[in-house]
């Protein structure tokens, strides 16, 4: 957390995952409330940030859009060393994400020990007739790992503002604590601003994120 006196408190959360598991779409759809099915691959990092209005404070998250390229993953450790959230996103319609899960929670615990929240999110529940990942798999992965599990749909806007209240609800508050609450409700009652400002383009051709 970036303490600003006097201003809004800044926070960094890093998104990571494989490729095309819906780490762009899940941001687009809090950010703009949109979804767009000809999404491409980020190439390297791709960064936005949006004001959250929560009843005791207001809080400015910057969410920083990782590649889930295996030739980017020797950049990802430097955007992780002074986040105060990972949003760790697997593709529910594909296992192997699910599993390579591990390896980005151990990324994020060794930059950041235990103090960083961790939220794992199962993305693309629209898709259930797809589906190789049950919501008890990752809950009980969720269990294992220590950290917050939920699960989403970039696509129909299902559970992305609750996403986001859980992410808002464990950060630290502005004294500056180390600990994160992860089940406290203080963002139960959360209004949104978005920045005024379009989508960021992505560059180069790659899998659909969405």
């Amino acid at each position: 957390m970036d303490k600003r006196p006097g201003g809004l408190n800044k926070y960094k959360l890093v998104f990571l995952g494989e490729q095309a598991v819906g780490k762009t779409s899940i941001i687009t759809r809090f950010m703009y409330d949109t979804f767009d099915f000809n999404y491409q691959a980020i190439i390297g990092i791709d960064f936005l940030s949006k004001t959250m209005y929560l009843e005791d404070r207001s809080v400015r998250l910057q969410l920083w859009d990782t590649a889930g390229q295996e030739r980017f993953r020797s950049l990802i450790p430097s955007y992780i060393r002074d986040s105060s959230a990972a949003v760790v996103v697997f593709d529910v319609t594909n296992r192997a994400s699910f599993m390579n899960t591990a390896k980005w929670v151990e990324d994020v615990r060794t930059e950041r020990g235990k103090e960083v929240v961790i939220i794992l999110v199962g993305n693309k529940t629209d898709m259930a007739d797809r589906r190789q990942v049950s919501t008890e798999e990752g809950e009980a992965k969720a269990k294992e790992f220590g950290v917050m599990f939920i699960e989403t749909s970039a696509k129909a806007g299902y559970n992305v503002k609750a996403l986001f209240r859980q992410l808002a609800s464990a950060l630290p508050g502005q004294d500056g604590s180390a600990e994160a609450t992860q089940g406290a409700s203080a963002a139960e009652n959360i209004v949104i601003t978005p920045t005024p400002s379009q989508p960021a383009k992505k560059a180069a051709a790659g899998a659909c994120a969405c």
